[in-house]
């Protein structure tokens, strides 16, 4: 979740490049599984790119989840384990959201390059980023290089950027798509979201040639479609 940020120190950010495992953790989940209790786990988890299954070897999608500022990972239990298939090795990457998004952007592609390699059934990548997570995956859209084809979905995200990051970070949204990308822009409506719905314009919403946007609706299951939701709604979409 989006709160301000009040000071952002840049940095060179010290994570692991290593990816760990959290035991099959989506397999240990269950109708009777707390969220909030998963979630506690989803966000102990340390820096970097976190396995949460044991690989089957049939897997040929790999699903990245990226967290947003301040989460408590309880919004991911649901996503994540409805998302998860035979042929998806699903991932979460930790990082330290009270700094920029880019340095760890880098880290992340870096991981995910060596992970591709270790997997050679891996035959596309699925990533999807909420709240500040989603600018961390926006800039896959003009700086994946790989021949591999990704698809990036920013799912309640301040693409247009909020002054603080954008002066302290040098934040620019991105542009441009760079080919084997398909970029997805996922809205709340501003007015129901409790990160956005008191600014004076609504930071979601930019220009992106080739990019593809969905509105939010009002409700999701009969709840207020709000921030924290809106990774359930669309995963329901994706599934």
């Amino acid at each position: 979740m989006i709160k301000p940020i009040i000071a952002i120190v840049i940095m060179t950010l010290a994570i692991p490049t290593s990816a760990s495992n959290t035991d099959s953790w989506l397999i240990s989940l269950n109708s009777f599984s707390d969220s909030r209790d998963e979630g506690k786990k989803l966000m102990n988890l340390s820096y970097g790119l976190n396995s949460l299954e044991t690989k089957n070897e049939k897997e040929h999608i790999l699903l990245v989840g990226v967290h947003g500022r301040n989460s408590q990972g309880y919004e991911w239990v649901y996503p994540l384990k409805t998302m998860d298939t035979e042929n998806i090795l699903s991932y979460f990457f930790r990082w330290d959201d009270s700094r920029c998004a880019e340095p760890s952007a880098i880290i992340l592609a870096k991981q995910l390059q060596e992970l591709v390699k270790e997997t050679p059934s891996i035959k596309k990548i699925i990533i999807i980023g909420h709240s500040y997570g989603g600018l961390l995956v926006s800039w896959f859209a003009e700086n994946w290089s790989s021949s591999l084809p990704i698809d990036i979905h920013a799912i309640a995200s301040p693409l247009a950027g909020i002054k603080i990051l954008n002066d302290v970070c040098d934040y620019k949204p991105p542009k441009l798509i760079e080919k084997n990308i398909s970029f997805f822009q996922w809205r709340t409506q501003q007015k129901l979201d409790g990160a956005f719905k008191d600014l004076e314009f609504n930071p979601q919403v930019i220009t992106l040639k080739g990019s593809q946007v969905y509105v939010l609706p009002n409700l999701y299951k009969g709840n207020r479609l709000g921030h924290n939701w809106s990774i359930s709604f669309v995963a329901d979409q994706l599934k």
